[in-house]
């Protein structure tokens, strides 16, 4: 995908749970090669969002596309463009490292020597090329979730939806996340990552900020601080 080029689109995004409004008219745009923060409280509707984007919750109104695919019409048709990263992710704790990147390769139809290569260059990324035979059920909570990084960037995804995924990691962790996700730039990947945490909402490139299911302003954060 093209830098600069939209990667995801998001217009009038509504999703109501009985008399709760959890997100509420929700419109904004991502490009490739960016990092977009949606950022708030618990409760924000930022779970929610993802949930949308991701293709596995269907909005009530808007539209959303991801990838260039209509994600409300055609649900599994940006799956193979796009990653999810949602807060608990679906690691296989009596696997070893090795064992679930292979897992999720397989699931996308990721070649043995591709899968090879990039799983070598992201387990380099994240400090963690000397534990592929250790259980995933022994590694620390921060090293699980590099892990779950790894397994969702096998397939090398255009767009990669990341749903509060350093919550509770220590900040050695933290820092090799987000190195990573650094590094995806250079091949046009668009990122967008829910966090409660200001300090990593400045390391994004443009923020939302969500309130009660509302974007209250989107802007860089340098801007946003102005304010």
């Amino acid at each position: 995908m093209a830098e600069g080029a939209k990667a995801i689109e998001v217009a009038g995004l509504t999703r109501r749970f009985g008399a709760l409004v959890a997100v509420d008219g929700l419109s904004f745009e991502v490009r490739a090669g960016e990092i977009f923060g949606l950022v708030g409280p618990d409760g924000a509707g930022k779970t929610t969002t993802m949930r949308m984007l991701a293709g596995v919750l269907p909005p009530d109104a808007g539209g959303i596309h991801v990838a260039g695919s209509d994600v409300v019409r055609d649900p599994e048709g940006a799956k193979n463009s796009l990653s999810y990263m949602p807060q608990r992710f679906g690691l296989y704790e009596d696997l070893t490292v090795d064992e679930n990147i292979r897992f999720y390769a397989d699931i996308f139809g990721v070649k043995s020597k591709r899968r090879d290569e990039r799983s070598g260059q992201l387990l380099r990324a994240a400090g963690m090329s000397e534990f592929r035979d250790r259980l995933a059920g022994k590694l620390s909570g921060g090293m699980k979730q590099k892990l779950g990084l790894v397994c969702a960037l096998i397939h090398t995804p255009k767009v990669i939806l990341l749903d509060e995924p350093t919550t509770g990691v220590d900040p050695v962790s933290r820092r090799d996340f987000w190195r990573i996700l650094y590094s995806l730039l250079a091949e046009g990947v668009a990122i967008l990552t829910a966090t409660a945490y200001l300090d990593e909402a400045e390391r994004c490139h443009r923020v939302a900020l969500m309130h009660q299911g509302r974007l209250m302003f989107c802007d860089t954060p340098a801007n946003l601080k102005k304010r």
